[in-house]
Protein backbone atom coordinates (compact mmCIF):
# COMPACT_ATOMS: atom_id res chain seq x y z
CA UNK A 1 0.00 0.00 0.00
CA UNK A 2 1.05 3.23 -0.82
CA UNK A 3 1.85 5.74 2.34
CA UNK A 4 3.91 8.35 1.82
CA UNK A 5 1.63 10.92 3.84
CA UNK A 6 -1.58 9.82 4.23
CA UNK A 7 -2.53 8.66 7.79
CA UNK A 8 -4.48 5.18 6.81
CA UNK A 9 -6.04 4.81 9.89
CA UNK A 10 -6.83 8.26 10.09
CA UNK A 11 -8.68 8.00 6.57
CA UNK A 12 -10.64 4.68 7.45
CA UNK A 13 -12.32 6.84 10.61
CA UNK A 14 -13.18 9.46 8.42
CA UNK A 15 -15.11 7.55 6.49
CA UNK A 16 -16.67 5.87 9.04
CA UNK A 17 -17.72 8.75 10.49
CA UNK A 18 -18.96 11.11 7.27
CA UNK A 19 -20.49 8.00 5.07
CA UNK A 20 -23.40 7.68 7.47
CA UNK A 21 -24.46 11.13 7.72
CA UNK A 22 -27.49 13.25 6.14
CA UNK A 23 -26.38 14.98 3.23
CA UNK A 24 -29.15 14.89 0.12
CA UNK A 25 -28.27 17.91 -2.72
CA UNK A 26 -29.98 20.61 -1.19
CA UNK A 27 -30.24 19.85 2.53
CA UNK A 28 -25.83 19.46 3.27
CA UNK A 29 -26.77 21.49 6.79
CA UNK A 30 -25.63 18.09 8.90
CA UNK A 31 -22.89 16.81 6.95
CA UNK A 32 -21.16 20.42 6.62
CA UNK A 33 -21.36 21.26 10.20
CA UNK A 34 -19.66 17.40 11.00
CA UNK A 35 -17.09 18.14 8.26
CA UNK A 36 -16.38 21.76 9.64
CA UNK A 37 -15.05 20.07 13.30
CA UNK A 38 -13.02 18.72 11.68
CA UNK A 39 -10.93 21.55 9.39
CA UNK A 40 -11.51 24.63 11.29
CA UNK A 41 -8.28 23.16 13.47
CA UNK A 42 -6.50 22.84 10.19
CA UNK A 43 -7.22 25.43 8.16
CA UNK A 44 -6.46 29.62 8.17
CA UNK A 45 -9.72 30.70 6.84
CA UNK A 46 -13.26 28.81 7.31
CA UNK A 47 -16.61 30.29 5.37
CA UNK A 48 -19.54 29.24 3.58
CA UNK A 49 -20.80 30.50 0.67
CA UNK A 50 -24.16 32.20 0.16
CA UNK A 51 -24.65 28.25 -2.00
CA UNK A 52 -23.86 26.24 1.34
CA UNK A 53 -20.02 25.24 0.25
CA UNK A 54 -17.66 25.40 2.90
CA UNK A 55 -13.99 26.51 1.94
CA UNK A 56 -11.43 25.71 4.09
CA UNK A 57 -8.11 27.28 3.13
CA UNK A 58 -4.27 26.85 3.97
CA UNK A 59 -2.04 29.19 3.13
CA UNK A 60 1.17 28.73 1.97
CA UNK A 61 4.89 30.09 2.17
CA UNK A 62 4.48 31.82 -1.12
CA UNK A 63 7.84 32.16 -3.41
CA UNK A 64 8.46 30.84 -7.23
CA UNK A 65 6.20 28.72 -8.44
CA UNK A 66 3.44 29.55 -6.08
CA UNK A 67 -0.33 29.09 -7.04
CA UNK A 68 -4.01 29.35 -6.03
CA UNK A 69 -4.75 25.80 -6.24
CA UNK A 70 -8.48 24.69 -5.76
CA UNK A 71 -9.51 20.98 -4.38
CA UNK A 72 -13.22 20.28 -4.36
CA UNK A 73 -15.22 17.07 -3.44
CA UNK A 74 -18.83 16.99 -2.74
CA UNK A 75 -20.43 16.74 0.04
CA UNK A 76 -23.99 16.10 -0.88
CA UNK A 77 -25.28 12.37 -1.92
CA UNK A 78 -28.50 11.34 -3.52
CA UNK A 79 -31.86 11.22 -2.21
CA UNK A 80 -35.46 11.41 -2.61
CA UNK A 81 -37.97 13.85 -2.73
CA UNK A 82 -41.50 13.72 -1.60
CA UNK A 83 -43.87 14.72 -4.52
CA UNK A 84 -47.08 13.78 -3.11
CA UNK A 85 -49.05 11.66 0.13
CA UNK A 86 -52.19 9.77 -0.33
CA UNK A 87 -54.97 9.35 1.56
CA UNK A 88 -53.55 6.24 3.30
CA UNK A 89 -49.88 8.17 4.46
CA UNK A 90 -47.78 6.71 1.60
CA UNK A 91 -45.24 9.15 -0.12
CA UNK A 92 -44.41 9.13 -3.79
CA UNK A 93 -41.11 10.68 -4.40
CA UNK A 94 -39.07 11.75 -7.45
CA UNK A 95 -35.39 11.34 -6.93
CA UNK A 96 -32.75 14.21 -6.25
CA UNK A 97 -29.58 13.04 -8.09
CA UNK A 98 -29.62 9.53 -10.33
CA UNK A 99 -31.69 6.51 -8.80
CA UNK A 100 -32.70 3.01 -10.74
CA UNK A 101 -35.99 1.44 -9.51
CA UNK A 102 -34.25 -1.97 -8.90
CA UNK A 103 -32.11 -0.60 -6.07
CA UNK A 104 -34.48 1.15 -4.14
CA UNK A 105 -37.10 -1.40 -3.59
CA UNK A 106 -36.93 -2.32 0.08
CA UNK A 107 -34.41 -0.27 1.30
CA UNK A 108 -34.52 2.19 4.54
CA UNK A 109 -34.30 5.63 4.20
CA UNK A 110 -34.13 8.61 6.74
CA UNK A 111 -35.34 11.93 6.57
CA UNK A 112 -33.74 15.77 7.74
CA UNK A 113 -35.79 15.02 11.17
CA UNK A 114 -34.89 11.49 11.70
CA UNK A 115 -38.00 10.44 10.73
CA UNK A 116 -37.18 6.86 8.97
CA UNK A 117 -38.94 4.49 6.09
CA UNK A 118 -38.96 2.06 3.78
CA UNK A 119 -39.56 1.70 0.29
CA UNK A 120 -42.45 -0.38 -1.43
CA UNK A 121 -43.90 -0.79 -4.29
CA UNK A 122 -47.27 -1.46 -6.11
CA UNK A 123 -48.63 -4.98 -7.11
CA UNK A 124 -46.74 -5.70 -10.13
CA UNK A 125 -47.65 -8.59 -12.62
CA UNK A 126 -44.22 -8.22 -14.14
CA UNK A 127 -40.93 -6.92 -12.22
CA UNK A 128 -40.29 -5.40 -16.18
CA UNK A 129 -42.71 -2.97 -14.54
CA UNK A 130 -40.89 -1.92 -11.94
CA UNK A 131 -40.44 1.99 -12.59
CA UNK A 132 -39.79 5.00 -10.11
CA UNK A 133 -43.47 6.28 -10.19
CA UNK A 134 -44.36 2.41 -9.17
CA UNK A 135 -42.49 3.01 -5.78
CA UNK A 136 -43.21 4.44 -2.32
CA UNK A 137 -42.17 5.75 1.09
CA UNK A 138 -44.39 4.05 3.70
CA UNK A 139 -43.21 5.78 7.28
CA UNK A 140 -45.69 3.78 9.31
CA UNK A 141 -48.29 7.03 8.94
CA UNK A 142 -51.95 5.94 9.68
CA UNK A 143 -53.48 8.45 6.96
CA UNK A 144 -52.57 11.25 4.70
CA UNK A 145 -52.65 14.15 7.62
CA UNK A 146 -50.21 12.31 10.20
CA UNK A 147 -47.74 11.71 6.91
CA UNK A 148 -48.16 15.38 6.28
CA UNK A 149 -47.39 16.90 9.28
CA UNK A 150 -44.21 14.70 9.79
CA UNK A 151 -42.89 14.40 6.09
CA UNK A 152 -44.67 17.03 4.24
CA UNK A 153 -44.30 17.58 0.36
CA UNK A 154 -40.94 19.33 -0.28
CA UNK A 155 -39.05 16.65 2.21
CA UNK A 156 -35.76 15.26 1.54
CA UNK A 157 -34.97 11.31 2.52
CA UNK A 158 -31.41 10.00 2.25
CA UNK A 159 -30.59 6.11 2.66
CA UNK A 160 -30.03 4.60 6.28
CA UNK A 161 -26.92 2.62 5.85
CA UNK A 162 -23.52 2.14 8.20
CA UNK A 163 -20.01 1.50 6.58
CA UNK A 164 -18.80 -2.28 7.48
CA UNK A 165 -15.40 -3.35 6.13
CA UNK A 166 -14.21 -6.08 4.55
CA UNK A 167 -10.07 -6.69 4.27
CA UNK A 168 -8.90 -3.36 2.87
CA UNK A 169 -12.77 -2.84 1.37
CA UNK A 170 -15.42 -0.43 2.72
CA UNK A 171 -19.11 -1.16 1.90
CA UNK A 172 -21.79 1.84 2.89
CA UNK A 173 -23.70 4.38 1.28
CA UNK A 174 -22.57 8.00 0.18
CA UNK A 175 -18.76 6.81 -0.42
CA UNK A 176 -19.81 9.05 -3.71
CA UNK A 177 -18.44 11.58 -2.38
CA UNK A 178 -18.26 11.07 1.14
CA UNK A 179 -14.92 9.39 0.39
CA UNK A 180 -13.68 12.31 -1.13
CA UNK A 181 -14.36 14.46 1.44
CA UNK A 182 -12.34 12.05 3.79
CA UNK A 183 -9.54 12.79 1.23
CA UNK A 184 -10.07 16.76 1.51
CA UNK A 185 -9.71 16.66 5.55
CA UNK A 186 -6.35 14.49 5.53
CA UNK A 187 -4.90 16.69 2.91
CA UNK A 188 -5.11 19.45 5.55
CA UNK A 189 -3.82 17.25 7.61
CA UNK A 190 -0.79 16.90 5.76
CA UNK A 191 -0.33 20.53 4.71
CA UNK A 192 -0.20 21.33 8.45
CA UNK A 193 2.85 18.28 8.94
CA UNK A 194 4.20 19.47 4.99
CA UNK A 195 3.74 22.51 4.28
CA UNK A 196 2.90 24.16 1.03
CA UNK A 197 4.33 26.81 -1.04
CA UNK A 198 0.56 27.19 -2.37
CA UNK A 199 -2.30 28.68 -1.31
CA UNK A 200 -4.66 25.58 -0.98
CA UNK A 201 -8.54 25.61 -0.89
CA UNK A 202 -10.50 22.67 -0.11
CA UNK A 203 -13.66 22.88 -1.01
CA UNK A 204 -16.72 20.27 0.29
CA UNK A 205 -19.22 21.82 -2.74
CA UNK A 206 -22.70 21.39 -2.50
CA UNK A 207 -25.67 19.81 -5.11
CA UNK A 208 -23.10 18.35 -7.37
CA UNK A 209 -25.23 15.57 -7.54
CA UNK A 210 -28.00 17.74 -9.48
CA UNK A 211 -25.41 19.63 -11.73
CA UNK A 212 -22.08 20.55 -10.12
CA UNK A 213 -23.66 23.50 -9.15
CA UNK A 214 -21.86 24.70 -5.52
CA UNK A 215 -18.64 23.59 -7.97
CA UNK A 216 -19.59 26.34 -10.29
CA UNK A 217 -19.98 29.26 -7.68
CA UNK A 218 -17.10 28.18 -5.88
CA UNK A 219 -14.52 28.07 -8.79
CA UNK A 220 -15.50 31.70 -9.56
CA UNK A 221 -15.45 33.23 -6.14
CA UNK A 222 -11.62 31.70 -6.12
CA UNK A 223 -10.56 31.43 -9.33
CA UNK A 224 -7.74 29.25 -8.96
CA UNK A 225 -4.71 28.57 -10.95
CA UNK A 226 -5.06 25.16 -11.06
CA UNK A 227 -8.25 22.94 -9.78
CA UNK A 228 -8.76 19.46 -8.98
CA UNK A 229 -12.10 17.21 -8.22
CA UNK A 230 -11.63 14.50 -5.77
CA UNK A 231 -14.97 12.25 -6.33
CA UNK A 232 -15.63 8.38 -6.91
CA UNK A 233 -15.87 6.46 -10.73
CA UNK A 234 -17.46 3.29 -11.67
CA UNK A 235 -14.85 0.06 -12.05
CA UNK A 236 -14.97 -2.75 -14.81
CA UNK A 237 -13.99 -5.56 -12.76
CA UNK A 238 -17.39 -6.62 -11.94
CA UNK A 239 -18.74 -10.38 -13.12
CA UNK A 240 -19.67 -9.03 -16.68
CA UNK A 241 -19.20 -5.98 -16.18
CA UNK A 242 -18.44 -2.87 -18.07
CA UNK A 243 -15.90 -2.49 -20.27
CA UNK A 244 -13.91 0.27 -18.33
CA UNK A 245 -10.46 0.20 -16.73
CA UNK A 246 -10.58 1.17 -13.49
CA UNK A 247 -10.60 -1.48 -10.91
CA UNK A 248 -11.13 -1.39 -7.19
CA UNK A 249 -7.22 -1.92 -5.22
CA UNK A 250 -5.62 -0.77 -8.58
CA UNK A 251 -4.80 3.32 -7.28
CA UNK A 252 -5.97 6.31 -7.62
CA UNK A 253 -7.88 6.76 -11.12
CA UNK A 254 -5.99 9.66 -12.85
CA UNK A 255 -9.84 11.46 -15.10
CA UNK A 256 -8.75 11.61 -18.78
CA UNK A 257 -12.38 12.28 -19.86
CA UNK A 258 -15.91 12.15 -18.50
CA UNK A 259 -18.97 13.79 -20.10
CA UNK A 260 -18.57 17.10 -18.26
CA UNK A 261 -14.64 17.26 -19.06
CA UNK A 262 -11.55 17.01 -21.13
CA UNK A 263 -8.82 17.04 -18.22
CA UNK A 264 -6.22 19.85 -18.99
CA UNK A 265 -3.34 18.18 -20.93
CA UNK A 266 -0.79 20.01 -18.56
CA UNK A 267 -3.14 18.78 -15.56
CA UNK A 268 -3.29 15.49 -16.69
CA UNK A 269 0.75 14.94 -17.44
CA UNK A 270 1.35 16.74 -13.69
CA UNK A 271 -0.73 14.21 -12.03
CA UNK A 272 0.67 10.98 -14.00
CA UNK A 273 4.85 12.48 -14.12
CA UNK A 274 4.10 12.66 -10.06
CA UNK A 275 2.59 9.76 -9.48
CA UNK A 276 5.15 7.63 -11.27
CA UNK A 277 7.91 9.93 -9.75
CA UNK A 278 6.77 8.80 -6.61
CA UNK A 279 5.89 5.02 -6.84
CA UNK A 280 1.92 5.72 -6.05
CA UNK A 281 -0.20 3.13 -7.86
CA UNK A 282 -2.51 4.82 -10.78
CA UNK A 283 -4.99 3.92 -13.16
CA UNK A 284 -6.03 6.15 -16.08
CA UNK A 285 -9.87 6.80 -16.38
CA UNK A 286 -12.10 7.47 -18.87
CA UNK A 287 -15.79 7.48 -18.08
CA UNK A 288 -18.32 7.54 -20.91
CA UNK A 289 -20.90 9.58 -18.71
CA UNK A 290 -21.34 11.14 -15.38
CA UNK A 291 -19.06 14.36 -14.51
CA UNK A 292 -17.82 15.86 -11.22
CA UNK A 293 -16.89 19.13 -9.87
CA UNK A 294 -14.11 19.91 -12.35
CA UNK A 295 -16.50 19.87 -15.38
CA UNK A 296 -18.07 22.92 -13.86
CA UNK A 297 -14.98 24.53 -12.57
CA UNK A 298 -12.48 24.49 -15.54
CA UNK A 299 -15.59 26.43 -17.54
CA UNK A 300 -15.50 29.74 -14.76
CA UNK A 301 -14.42 33.01 -15.75
CA UNK A 302 -11.62 32.72 -18.70
CA UNK A 303 -11.47 29.06 -17.81
CA UNK A 304 -9.32 27.05 -15.05
CA UNK A 305 -6.99 24.83 -15.78
CA UNK A 306 -8.96 21.48 -14.35
CA UNK A 307 -8.00 17.71 -14.22
CA UNK A 308 -9.56 14.94 -11.47
CA UNK A 309 -8.54 12.19 -9.08
CA UNK A 310 -11.46 9.53 -8.49
CA UNK A 311 -11.70 6.69 -5.94
CA UNK A 312 -13.07 3.69 -7.77
CA UNK A 313 -16.14 2.50 -6.59
CA UNK A 314 -18.70 -0.65 -7.27
CA UNK A 315 -22.14 -0.18 -7.53
CA UNK A 316 -22.11 3.40 -7.89
CA UNK A 317 -25.45 5.53 -6.36
CA UNK A 318 -26.49 2.42 -4.37
CA UNK A 319 -26.70 1.87 -0.58
CA UNK A 320 -23.79 -0.42 -1.05
CA UNK A 321 -21.09 1.47 -2.50
CA UNK A 322 -17.04 0.01 -2.19
CA UNK A 323 -14.35 1.24 -2.42
CA UNK A 324 -10.76 -0.09 -1.26
CA UNK A 325 -8.36 2.00 1.44
CA UNK A 326 -5.39 1.48 -0.51
CA UNK A 327 -7.04 3.43 -3.38
CA UNK A 328 -8.03 6.26 -1.20
CA UNK A 329 -4.45 6.30 0.20
CA UNK A 330 -3.07 6.71 -2.80
CA UNK A 331 -5.43 9.42 -4.42
CA UNK A 332 -4.36 11.20 -0.89
CA UNK A 333 -0.69 10.66 -1.72
CA UNK A 334 -0.89 11.82 -5.27
CA UNK A 335 -2.49 15.11 -4.26
CA UNK A 336 0.08 16.04 -1.11
CA UNK A 337 2.82 15.07 -3.78
CA UNK A 338 1.60 17.80 -6.19
CA UNK A 339 1.05 20.32 -3.54
CA UNK A 340 5.26 19.76 -2.58
CA UNK A 341 6.17 21.11 -6.13
CA UNK A 342 6.41 24.07 -7.56
CA UNK A 343 4.20 24.90 -10.62
CA UNK A 344 6.08 27.27 -11.99
CA UNK A 345 6.12 25.77 -15.58
CA UNK A 346 2.33 25.17 -15.77
CA UNK A 347 -0.28 27.50 -17.91
CA UNK A 348 0.12 31.02 -16.98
Amino acid sequence: MSALYADTTRLERLIRELAPAYGPAGQEEQIRSLIRKHVEPLADEVNVDRLGNLMALVRGSGGPGARRVLIAAHMDEIGLMVTHIDEKGFLRFAPVGGHGPATLLGQRVVFADGTVGTIGAERLDDIKDLKLDRLFIDIGAADREEAARRTPVGSTAAFIQEVVGTGSRLIGKAMDDRVGCAVLVEVMHQLRAHPSIHDVYCVFSVQEEVGARGARTAGYAISPDLALAVDVTATGDTPNGERLNMTLGGGTAIKVKDNSLIAHPWVRQLLVDTAAAAGIPYQMEVLPYGGTDAGAIHLTKSGVPAGAVSIPTRYLHTPSEMIDLQDVVATADLLIAVLQQSLATGPA
